[in-house]
Order: structure tokens, then sequence, then C-alpha cells
């Protein structure tokens, strides 16, 4: 007597075999390698805004701070001023900003602050990614005019 033996699916073992797994982990970086540049480049240009935006919304923060007090905060005193009161002043109607990190530039760098300024009644700057005086695209320095 001959005996059929059927196969079914139950009988099948299920899964990758390592030469699949291997082509889609590569098909996984090549993906990976056009995309992250990419996407870094759209992160740093967006930080580069986020930072003149800020320094107009500081621009603004001494201006207020310069109408209730009648002067601009000294370069000791910074723009730590804006945030908290420290008691000297009976004037102070702050916060002049609505956050403590707006004194932050988006590199998480605190904003430079100078008063005197030069030629101005005070320079507010960021000195952009890199940290340095100087620089082009990302690198470059920003700053506010009062």
């Amino acid at each position: 007597m001959i005996r059929k033996y059927i196969v079914t699916s139950e009988d099948e073992e299920r899964g990758f075999t390592l030469m699949e797994m291997l082509v889609v982990l590569v098909v996984i970086g090549l993906i990976a390698a056009v995309a992250v540049p990419q996407v870094m480049k759209l992160l740093e240009s967006a930080k580069h805004k986020a930072a003149r935006i800020q320094l107009e919304t500081l621009s603004n923060s001494l201006s207020a701070y310069q109408l209730d007090l009648g002067t601009y905060p000294t370069t000791e005193q910074g723009l730590a001023e804006l945030w908290k009161d420290n008691g000297a002043q009976p004037d102070w109607n702050g916060p002049y900003v609505r956050r403590e990190r707006q004194i932050i530039d988006p590199w998480g760098r605190p904003f430079i602050y100078r008063q005197p300024g030069t030629g101005r009644a005070y320079d507010l700057i960021s000195y952009g990614a890199d940290g340095k005086e100087g620089g082009r695209g990302d690198d470059a320095d920003l700053s506010a005019a009062d």
C-alpha cells in the first residue's frame, strides 16, 4: 500500500533567512545615509531661525525693562535681570521674559550681552552653532540691534 504524505503549512518552518535580514539592514542603512544629513541640515537651519526670533524677543524685553527702569541692565547684571528681581529696584515690573531658558540660545549657551554696546545702547549676540566669534552658515554670529 502506497501512502501519500501531504505537506501542510503547519509543517513548514516560518521566519526569515539570514540573507533576507542582511538585505533589509543594508537597505535601511542606505536610506539612513541619505536621509540623516538632510534632516540634520534642516535642524541646524531651524536653530538659526529660532535664535533670530529669540534675539528679537529679548530686544523687546530689554526695551520694556528700559521703559520701566529708565536704563538697560548693566553687563554685570546681565540678561538674568529680565527673569528675576534682585529686589534693589522698586520699579521692576518683570519678569520680562516668560521662561528663564529664553536667555539661552538654541545651542545651549547664554546670549552675550554687553551694555553699553559698540555704537548702540547694548550688544546682544549669539555666536551660532560653533560658539565662536565669526563663522559662516550655521556658525555665523547673530546679533540684535536695539
